[in-house]
This record gives C-alpha cells, sequence and structure tokens, in this order.
C-alpha cells in the first residue's frame, strides 16, 4: 500500500499539525508516479482544507461557521495534487489542483500516489475549477478496475454521472458551478504539467 505520511486528526477539532509542508511536496514521486494530499474523506462532510500558512488542516469557514456539506457526503476522497497552481491568470481559482480519489475512505492527511482517467471541468464564478479524476496507482487499494477515461465511461457512467451531478449540487449556500464537460486522462496529465509551481 502507497500511502505515505499519515498525519494525526482530532475528530472533534479537525486540526492536524504537520511535520513538514506537505503543500509543496513534490508533485511527482521518485518513480515518477503523481502525488494527492487527501483533505477530506471519502464519505464524509466536513469540508477540510489544508491552510498552507499554518501548515494544519482546518475547517473552512464561510460567514463564521464550519462548512458542513448539507447535501450527500463526499462521493470519494477529495484534495488536492501538492506543488501544483490554478494559476489566476490563466482563469484558475489559485489554488492547487483538486482532485477525486476513487477508492475507500482515507484519512485527512493521507498522501498517495495516483493514476489520473479524467478531468471535470468546472466554472466557479467565472473561474476554471477542474477536478483530476483519480485512482491509486497501487491495485490492491483500488474499487474499480478503470485506469483510464475510455474504461472509465464504459465500465462506469453512472458513476461519472454521479460525480458530475455532485459538485454542480452539493454547494447548497454559494452560486451554482457550470459543468464544461470532461476530459480524459491525457488532458488530465496536460492540466497537471501546466499547473506544476
Amino acid at each position: 500500500m502507497r500511502v505515505f505520511g499519515i498525519l494525526l486528526i482530532s475528530l472533534s477539532l479537525i486540526h492536524c499539525t504537520s511535520v513538514k509542508d506537505i503543500y509543496n511536496t513534490p508533485t511527482f514521486s521518485e518513480n515518477g508516479a503523481i502525488h494527492c494530499v487527501i483533505e477530506i474523506p471519502g464519505g464524509t462532510s466536513k469540508k477540510v482544507e489544508f491552510n498552507p500558512k499554518t501548515k494544519t488542516f482546518e475547517i473552512d469557514q464561510r460567514n463564521g461557521t464550519d462548512r458542513i456539506i448539507s447535501f450527500l457526503p463526499y462521493p470519494a476522497n477529495y484534495g488536492f495534487i501538492p506543488s501544483t497552481l490554478s494559476d489566476h491568470a490563466l482563469g484558475g481559482d489559485g489554488d492547487a489542483l483538486d482532485i477525486l480519489l476513487i477508492s475507500e475512505s482515507l484519512p485527512t492527511g493521507s498522501i498517495v500516489e495516483i493514476i489520473p482517467i479524467g478531468m471535470l471541468k468546472l466554472l466557479d464564478n467565472g473561474e476554471y475549477d477542474y477536478k483530476i479524476i483519480c485512482v491509486p496507482s497501487d491495485s490492491n487499494m483500488r474499487i474499480i478496475t478503470a485506469t483510464n477515461y475510455d474504461e472509465f465511461i464504459s465500465k462506469y457512467s453512472k458513476a461519472k454521472d454521479i460525480i458530475e451531478s455532485w459538485f454542480l449540487h452539493y454547494d447548497t449556500g454559494g452560486d451554482p458551478l457550470v459543468s464544461k464537460g470532461w476530459g480524459d486522462e491525457k488532458e488530465a496529465l496536460q492540466e497537471i504539467n501546466k499547473s506544476l509551481k
């Protein structure tokens, strides 16, 4: 199993202390695989985010209160690709690239090697907010067999529809997101390479 650097998490506070700045962990591992960092375990509803200034995981705030998703919980593990930046100058949201890792639920702070299998293209208030859809590199951690976009849409088209519908409807307190369609694994990898810091 290729899960690295599990960080301690207090379920009551959702606050982790990092021993290093995982926001700047290398995008690629020594063997060329892509890293992702899990912020929100699949099946949970707290909007946890890594704060690169304090180097801790915190529950996001909206209007001074914790953001709890008042919808279905996250359909898979949510997080980011370290050492990437969705550049404002290119229409991005200024954050690290978001990922949705299809696997069993993983703890906040897990760093996992992944394979991109597609990319959901969303617009959030006019900014690109792309979601890299991925599976673990380690086949023992996979819960679906798809390792590319063609396999994903042919074997799991309903899962693809659920993911898109979830992102379009989960944020009941914010402005609606707009779907601009999907990209395959090649387009996802291009977006990752384009976003390297």
